[in-house]
């Protein structure tokens, strides 16, 4: 078992940022496939960016590339995303993934490669 949780979410003016935090425990941190989803009120959830278990590799969505930056810290068992630039339509939700699967290419940014997610954490940006 995986248990994640997040937190950095908040409110935050257009052109602001916010760091998301994901600490994980119950199993061999630098062992698992992560990732960042977020749901958006009344849309359903997608992909936001992943990363290898080295960290090495990143992947994004076209709309956050050179925005957001996503990175971990094995020795800490935390994954971060970096937030900058936000605008309005960044509001959403954002969950960390996870799981213990080697995950490549497109399966990164697929929900059902996940089993293991956290509660969630609001990000609001005003305009």
């Amino acid at each position: 078992q995986v248990q994640l949780v997040e937190s950095g979410g908040g409110l935050v003016q257009t052109g602001g940022s916010l760091r998301l935090s994901c600490g994980a425990s119950g199993r061999t941190f630098d062992m698992l496939s992560l990732g960042w989803f977020r749901q958006a009120p009344g849309k359903e959830r997608e992909f936001v960016a992943a990363v290898s278990r080295s960290g090495v590799t990143t992947t994004y969505t076209d709309s956050v590339k050179g925005r957001f930056t996503i990175s971990r810290d094995n020795a800490k068992n935390t994954v971060y995303l970096q937030m900058n630039s936000l605008k309005p339509e960044d509001t959403a939700v954002y969950y960390c993934a996870a799981d213990m699967m080697l995950l490549t290419g497109q399966k990164t940014q697929s929900m059902n490669a996940y089993n293991y997610w956290g509660q969630g954490t609001q990000v609001t940006v005003s305009s």
